[in-house]
């Protein structure tokens, strides 16, 4: 296991919300996941007209994590307008790869607003 390297992995996330795709909520939003072997994996919100398609984030960069082979994270880094914690959804998928994940919440410069866990932000997640 690698050490988090936060700086980087915040870093990594302000450039991924760059490529957001949000003309209907102009929202944008940028995630990163610091995999186990210190690999990091970004994502973007892609929105849809039809809004229950829209992918958040979190979950684009879990995915391109797992398609990489990739299924064990130590930390998460979310960057949104107003420091927004992730929804409900990509929480119960964080909880899939990363129980015991360390989660930064970003602003959209990259200013930490604050450092959590996956388990407090979703005490009581759905396991199988």
């Amino acid at each position: 296991m690698h050490e988090p390297d936060l700086e980087a992995l915040v870093a990594a996330a302000v450039a991924a919300r760059s490529s957001a795709y949000a003309p209907y909520s102009d929202f944008s939003v940028g995630a990163a996941v610091w995999a186990t072997d210190g690999c990091i994996f970004t994502g973007c919100n892609v929105e849809n007209v039809s809004y229950g398609l829209t992918i958040c984030a979190e979950r684009v960069a879990i995915g391109s994590a797992v398609a990489a082979g990739r299924q064990s994270f130590e930390a998460l880094a979310l960057v949104t307008d107003g420091a927004v914690a992730p929804c409900g959804a990509c929480l119960q998928v964080l909880a899939e790869f990363c129980e015991q994940a360390i989660v930064v919440i970003c602003h959209a410069d990259g200013r930490i607003a604050r450092t959590t866990t996956l388990s407090d932000l979703l005490p009581d997640r759905f396991a199988g």
